[in-house]
């Protein structure tokens, strides 16, 4: 056997292990004599990376001024490199969020809506509505036996120019003092349930724009608007929008885009003006 400090790489594969080496050898064992051949077997033909994250830069997520929250989290993107720019890699990217979250209110965990990212400025993503939709066990917990599922949707363009698909879902319910134990619809009446449906969710997507449907669908109560109207037909119970879709956008505008998210609610409205008051001389009936 050669001298442990001549043995090249190919030898090294061919002799025993590096503590019997050692142990043979006469001459003293040094780091410079073996810095060749002490890398393990197994990394000798591995291409060593370097930890993918490091390329990677972190943006926060702007939801629009109609939510309570507008700080909703953060996104991550590849850093600009040549031709590939992360701005453009960011933009149509859709997040699903709680409208809990959105909304700091708990009871409304069983709604969740979809935020599309428009526009890049900074490190700020600005966020638009993209849809709405309900959680599973929300929607099985309401599907029970010995009652009608009466479903309907429809497509409607707002006054800025968005097509919004709403679908609607509700349960017939017992009559008071039933004592049958179903209460099922007949046809006709599930025929005349979901055609006032289709007329509430009509008047209400194209009455205004996006962001008024939007504002109505997360805090006014349609769902109860629908049951009083179609409680002469049938008694009906849980009725809710359960989904809603962003089926075509109107050409990308910066300034409609700031209009979700300029804040409203601070702008200066000026004070209330209180009525002039006319001095009148007793039993005269004129004035002064």
């Amino acid at each position: 056997m050669r001298h442990a400090h001549m043995l090249s790489v190919h030898a090294f594969h061919r002799c025993r292990p590096y503590a019997m080496i050692t142990r043979s050898c006469k001459l003293p064992i040094t780091f410079k004599s073996f810095t060749h051949i002490l890398l393990p077997i197994s990394l000798l033909h591995t291409k060593f990376s370097l930890d993918p994250f490091l390329k990677k830069e972190w943006y926060k997520l702007v939801a629009p001024s109609i939510f309570a929250a507008k700080d909703c989290g953060k996104t991550i993107i590849t850093k600009t490199q040549g031709t590939k720019i992360a701005s453009d890699g960011l933009k149509g990217r859709v997040i699903e969020l709680s409208l809990a979250d959105l909304q700091n209110n708990e009871s409304l965990s069983w709604r969740k809506v979809k935020l599309c990212i428009e526009d890049v400025q900074g490190y700020n993503c600005l966020l638009n509505f993209h849809g709405m939709d309900m959680t599973r066990d929300k929607v099985c917990s309401l599907i029970k036996k010995r009652q009608t599922i009466i479903e309907g949707n429809v497509d409607c363009r707002t006054t800025d120019g968005y097509i919004v698909r709403m679908f609607c879902i509700a349960f017939t319910k017992p009559q008071d003092n039933q004592i049958k134990n179903t209460c099922y619809a007949k046809a006709s009446q599930v025929k005349g349930i979901r055609a006032k449906m289709v007329q509430v969710m009509s008047d209400l997507g194209t009455k205004g724009d996006l962001k008024s449907l939007v504002k109505e669908l997360i805090s006014a109560p349609i769902g109860e608007q629908i049951e009083r109207e179609a409680s002469g037909i049938f008694p009906i119970k849980d009725c809710y929008i359960r989904k809603v879709k962003v089926l075509k956008k109107p050409k990308f505008d910066v300034t409609a885009l700031m209009e979700w998210h300029n804040d409203d609610s601070g702008a200066d409205t000026g004070t209330a003006v209180k009525p002039e008051t006319e001095n009148l001389v007793a039993g005269s009936g004129g004035r002064l």
